[in-house]
Order: C-alpha cells, then structure tokens, then sequence
C-alpha cells in the first residue's frame, strides 16, 4: 500500500489508507488521555470534546487536501444529525419511562418477585436472571449493575461465593438485557445508525442472543451445583426494605403489560415508549402517591405547596428530572433514583458529537477509502461477518467507548451491507454483539473502567465468567456463517 491518493470508479478523489486512518488515530490516543484523566466520568464532556478535535482535524485535511469543502462538511453534518432526530426523541422518551416506571413501583414489584426465587443451589443463574430482568425493564446494565447487582455480589459473597463469579454472572444478565430492551441506549443507537427498526432489530437479535443467553445459564448452573454455600439474610432484608418503601403489587404489571402488547403489535417506537411513560405516571398516582408527594414537596424552597400542585410537580419531575428517596439501605437508594429525560443528555450530547465525527470523514471520503480496503478481504459472507464483529471489538479496544464503535463500525459497513444486497438487522445485530457486550470485558474502556469500579472487582478477575459477553460474538458469526435466517434484500451476489 503507497501514500499515492486513489481514485475510485466514478472519479472522486479520495485519500490514502493512512490519510483518512489519521483522524481516527488521534481519536484513539485523545480518548485514551481522556479515559486515563476522567476515568468513568469521560462521557460527561471529556469524551466529546475529543471528537470534536478529532473532527476539525478530519476537516483540515479534506479541505487543505482537496477531498472536500467545509461546505459539504457542513451539509453532511446536518445530514447525519438528521438522520438520528428520531432515535434522540426516543432516547429522552426512555429516559421519562425509566423514571416512571421505577416511582411508579413497577421496576421494584418484578425485583421483589424476582428475589424470591433465590436459593443458595441456584444462585448464579437466577443472578444472572435477576439482572436481566432489570436491565430489559430498565434499558440500562450500567444502572443495574450499580444498584441491584451491588447488592447480589454482597448476598454471593456471604453464600461463599468467589467475586469473580458473581460479577460474571451481573454483568452477563445486565448486558443481555442491556442488549435487546428497547429502553437501552446502545440498542436505539446501533439500530438508528443501520437505518433498522428498533424492534425489528430486538427481534432479529433473539436468534443469536437467546442461544448465547442458554448457554451462559447452562454454566452458571452448573457451576453452583457443584458449589457448597451458605444461606444469607441479606435477600430478605433486601425485598422488605422495598415491600416497605413502595406498594409493591402484581396489578402494577399492567403497565409493562400495556407495553407488550404494543410491542407485539408493532406500534412505532415513539409510541410505544410515550404510552408506557405515561402508564407509569398514572400508575405512581395511583399506587405510590405519598412517594410523589415527597418528590413534589422536596423540589419547594420555600411556602406551603398543597397536595394537588405536589403531585402534579412530583410525576413531571419522575420524568424529566433526578429523584432520590432515602431507605435503610444505600444500595436501595441507588437503585431508586433516577435521573429521567435529563439523564439522557450526556448521551445524546456523545452520539451527536459522534455522528459530526462520522459525517466528517464521510464527506472526507475517508470512510469510502477505507470500505475500498475492507472489500478487499471480503470473499464470503463468513469474511464479511466476521470483519464486522472484529471491527467493534476493535473499536472498544482502540476507542475506549462502545457508543463511538457502534457508530463508526454502522458507517464503515452499512454501504458494504446495502451493496452486497444484506438487509440492514444484520448488520445491526453483528454490532450489538460485539461492540454492545464486549466493552466491560477490556479494561480501559468507560464500560470496563466503570464495572470493575462499582463492583471493586478487577476486569481481568470477572472476565473468564462473564460467559454470555464472551460466547455473544462467537455465536453471531457461527449463526450468519450457516446461513440461518440471513436474507438479501436485493439479487444473490456472485461472492455467494
């Protein structure tokens, strides 16, 4: 390979290899600085500002070198923001539901249940269970490995459980749910960028994550049969400080109900996600109103505020805004509060930094430069799988985050997917499986750095036991490479 520019078929100028792999090399050593600097708290700015250099240093070189105009970046950009309007609407919407559902009482009435299957002789999988569970109603595996999953590695602690195997089994069952709720961030995004329906891509990824998920509880079970452990008292106190927190009642499923039965019938995503956050409210009128009183009243600096306007500024604040309600347990406490529309900005604050980044090299022609390699070595669909699964791997590696590997994996392939006739959920479930569940397992990224720091269990410690992270992408490559349920959307291509 020479530093000679090449031109493509239809004329257009385009950069080296190592030209248009330049901006992303410095992305990679700014978010290594960042993420040595500000460690977990990175996607609080650190990490945008990043790619904001990043992308004025893409545009230097289109521009001084020919390949484009601050014109056509300008218009790319607004092009690629566009294009993710909805997917933003729907991440402030699950934002407003998160709070809803958890003031409401729904999140802790299915962990209440949930923790009633536990037995010492089945802990790990239903650890496993719990926090998957949790995560597909919460849409998050960072909240529910920080507030749940803190208080499992205690209980298997006290059970005789080693860490490593607990965090394994947390971070499992919080990335599966993480990874098919559509409340999750990297679910919206991967499916956003891949131009896929939400749960059109919730559903394609059953066929790889339901397997991984299989096998993942078939060693966990396993592994506590053959394991002596003790009873702990702490499950209990757990369910009683939320039985005596919340009213925690089975009609509160109608509101998850509400939401499945949307889902099944395939209502758009907007939809569905504003009907469930105002099912959630309604039902924390209902069921939870002294809660929503104390969230109305605390947010009063000064004067009397009757019932009716506490109420009332209690459900708005549950969805846009932080709430935090005090019990006998701070595990409890974090797993009650919630942070609402606004704890959805930092993200949607990343993921527009992140497509302006994309939409640069776009128009640098970078991104084209680069897929003209990566063709290359595509031969088959098995070569064409596999590139994508390692690519995100990659990006968590060299990127540090799997907010930006999703978005520059979905810009490097999704031509590449489109040419070669593939519809558009496999290539977003190939990037939920590696670049989504592989990000707690390395270190230095903000998912592994954040994990090991919640957890005070080191990465390279949980890493053997966090079976369905590792078996996920193992498993998308083994399911395409057979052919099972693969579909073109246009003519057989040749390489078949």
């Amino acid at each position: 390979m020479t530093n000679k520019e090449t031109k493509p078929s239809s004329g257009t100028k385009l950069p080296s290899l190592w030209m248009a792999l330049t901006p992303i090399i410095i992305l990679i050593v700014l978010l290594f600085i960042t993420i040595r600097v500000f460690g977990s708290d990175a996607l609080s700015g650190g990490s945008q500002i990043s790619l904001l250099i990043a992308t004025a240093i893409t545009a230097i070189i289109g521009i001084t070198s020919g390949f484009t105009t601050w014109a056509e970046i300008e218009t790319n950009i607004g092009e690629s923001i566009k294009g993710i309007a909805t997917a933003l609407v729907i991440l402030l919407l699950i934002g407003a539901l998160s709070g809803s559902w958890m003031i409401s009482g729904v999140t802790p009435t299915l962990i209440y249940y949930g923790m009633q299957i536990l037995s010492p002789l089945f802990f790990l999988p239903c650890c496993c269970i719990i926090c998957a569970i949790v995560s597909v109603m919460t849409g998050s595996s960072w909240t529910t490995i920080a507030t749940i999953g803190v208080a499992l590695l205690g209980i298997g602690h006290v059970m005789g459980y080693e860490d490593g195997w607990v965090a394994g089994c947390i971070i499992s069952g919080a990335y599966f749910g993480d990874k098919i709720s559509p409340l999750s961030d990297t679910t919206v995004l991967a499916s956003s960028t891949t131009g896929t329906p939400l749960f059109t891509h919730i559903r394609y990824m059953m066929y790889t994550t339901v397997p991984s998920m299989t096998i993942t509880l078939l060693v966990f079970l396993i592994a506590g049969l053959f394991r002596s452990t003790t009873t702990s008292i702490d499950s209990l106190l757990f369910t009683e400080t939320l039985k005596n927190t919340f009213t925690i009642s089975p009609w509160l499923m109608i509101v998850p109900l509400i939401s499945s039965i949307l889902i099944i019938k395939r209502a758009p995503s907007l939809i569905t996600l504003f009907v469930s956050a105002i099912s959630g409210s309604i039902a924390a009128l209902i069921a939870q109103p002294d809660i929503l009183l104390e969230i109305g009243r605390l947010e009063v600096q000064a004067g009397d505020i009757n019932t009716v306007t506490a109420l009332f500024k209690g459900t708005y604040i549950t969805l846009f805004g932080a709430t935090n309600i005090t019990t006998v347990m701070p595990s409890i406490n974090e797993l009650i509060s919630t942070h609402g529309m606004s704890g959805m900005l930092n993200t949607v604050w990343l993921i527009v930094c992140a497509m302006t980044f994309g939409a640069a090299l776009t128009a640098n022609h970078s991104l084209e430069s680069i897929m003209n390699k990566v063709k290359h070595i595509i031969s088959h669909r098995f070569s064409l799988i596999t590139c994508t699964v390692f690519t995100g791997i990659f990006g968590n590696i060299t990127m540090g985050d799997q907010f930006i590997s999703i978005i520059l994996t979905s810009r490097i392939f999704k031509k590449i997917y489109e040419n070669e006739g593939y519809e558009s959920r496999l290539l977003s479930r190939a990037i939920e499986d590696s670049s989504t569940v592989t990000a707690p397992l390395i270190p230095w990224t903000t998912g592994g750095m954040t994990q090991a720091t919640i957890l005070g269990v080191a990465t390279w410690t949980y890493f053997p036991y966090c079976i369905f992270n590792i078996v996920s992408p193992i498993m998308s490559i083994f399911v395409t490479s057979i052919g099972y349920k693969v579909f073109r959307n246009k003519k057989e291509s040749s390489k078949e």
